[in-house]
C-alpha cells in the first residue's frame, strides 16, 4: 500500500505524558472538537465546520486505534454537519440577536430520539458483535456511534436536549477512550463535561426568553 505522508504525520506520536502516547491526530482533532463545542454554545454557525474538519481528522485517529467504529462515527459526524450547517442557516435569522433559537423538545421528538437511538444502537452493536473486525469493544463503540449521532441531529434542530445527549455519550466515552490508548480523546471528554453543562445552563436559559424555534424544527 502506498504511502501518505500527512497521514503517516497524524498518527505519528506527539508526545507521552502520564505513561499515555499522545498521537497528533487524537489531540488536533479534538481540540477542534471542543472549539466546535464551545461554538455551539454561543450558537455560532462555525460550530459546523469545526465539526466537519474535526471528524475529517478524527478519522484518522481511530484508525489507528483499529477502532472501525469510531471511523464510523466520523464519517457520519462529517454528514450530519453538513446537513445541520444546511439547517442552521436556514434558521439563523430566527432569533433576535442573529444566532440560533434554541428549544425543548416535545414529548413526541423525544421519544424518537431514545428509540431511534435505544433501536441504533442495538442494530450496530449487533453488527459489531457479528463482525469482530470492526471493532474489539462492540457495545460502548456503538452506544458513542449511535449517541453522538443523536445529540449532532438534536443539536442541528436547535433542541437542548442535545447537551443531555452529549453527557450520555461522555459517561462512556471517557473510559472507552482511555482503553483504546486515545488517551488524549479521554482528556478532551473530561473537558467536554464541563461545556456541556455551561451550554445546557445557556441553552435552557434561552428558551425562556420567548425566542421562536429553529425553522422547521417541530416539523
Amino acid at each position: 500500500m502506498p504511502s501518505w505522508p500527512a497521514l503517516d504525520w497524524l498518527n505519528a506520536e506527539a508526545f507521552t505524558a502520564f505513561g499515555q502516547h499522545i498521537i497528533w491526530s487524537d489531540m488536533i482533532g479534538n481540540c477542534i472538537g471542543l472549539i466546535a463545542l464551545a461554538l455551539g454554545w454561543r450558537r455560532s454557525i462555525l460550530t459546523w465546520p469545526a465539526q466537519l474538519l474535526s471528524g475529517v481528522i478524527l478519522v484518522a485517529a481511530y484508525a489507528s486505534a483499529n477502532l472501525s467504529g469510531g471511523v464510523g462515527k466520523q464519517l457520519l459526524v462529517i454528514g450530519v454537519a453538513l446537513w445541520g450547517w444546511r439547517m442552521w442557516q436556514r434558521g439563523r435569522q430566527q432569533a433576535q440577536d442573529g444566532t440560533i433559537a434554541v428549544r425543548f423538545a416535545t414529548w413526541p421528538e423525544r421519544w424518537l430520539l431514545l428509540g431511534g437511538t435505544a433501536l441504533g444502537t442495538i442494530a450496530v452493536g449487533g453488527l459489531f458483535t457479528a463482525v469482530p473486525e470492526l471493532s474489539w469493544n462492540p457495545w460502548p463503540d456503538a452506544y458513542i456511534f449511535v449517541g453522538t449521532l443523536a445529540a449532532m441531529v438534536a443539536q442541528a434542530r436547535g433542541l437542548v436536549e442535545f447537551w443531555f445527549a452529549w453527557l450520555l455519550v461522555d459517561l462512556v466515552g471517557v473510559p472507552l477512550a482511555f482503553s483504546s490508548g486515545l488517551a488524549f480523546s479521554g482528556f478532551v471528554y473530561v473537558v467536554y463535561l464541563g461545556l456541556v453543562l455551561w451550554g445546557l445552563r445557556d441553552w435552557w436559559l434561552r428558551t425562556r426568553a420567548g425566542t421562536p424555534a429553529l425553522e422547521g424544527a417541530a416539523a
